[in-house]
């Protein structure tokens, strides 16, 4: 049974992370070792989906704490579901303001207005509130 478990260096090979991100991500509950060989821990293959949906979450802004409360999300634990709620209406958010950035781009890279930044279709992208930074 144990040639189907890898080592933390074939993790680490296979998903690209260092061997002390895997073991901060066992620390902080996001993943857990299957057991050891040796003194090397070791992974059933599904980690590897899950280190997947960690980074993803990390690409979209979650913190480690959300990406640990979100993977031990259940049914009846209403607070964390509001939470999942709230963070799906901020990508929203960033999402909205982050393609009004990219056709603004997309925009200035063909305009032949002088100053580009005083073309009314680039200005008209940035009006509105200020928009809140992205959260890392």
């Amino acid at each position: 049974m144990t040639d189907t478990l890898l080592d933390i260096a074939e993790v680490a090979e296979e998903s690209g992370l260092a061997p002390s991100a895997l073991r901060f991500y066992e620390k902080r509950g996001l993943i857990t070792p299957a057991g050891r060989n040796g003194l090397r821990r070791t992974f059933r293959p599904d980690v590897l989906g899950r280190l997947a949906l960690v980074a993803c979450a990390r690409g979209a802004g979650f913190t480690i704490a959300e990406i640990a409360g979100f993977l031990r999300a259940t049914p009846s634990d209403t607070e964390l579901r509001a939470g999942m709620a709230r963070k799906a209406t901020e990508l929203d958010e960033d999402i909205a303001r982050l393609t009004r950035m990219r056709d603004s781009l997309r925009h200035a890279s063909t305009c032949t207005h002088e100053p580009l930044v005083e073309c009314p279709d680039f200005k008209a992208t940035f009006k509105g509130p200020a928009p809140q930074p992205i959260r890392t």
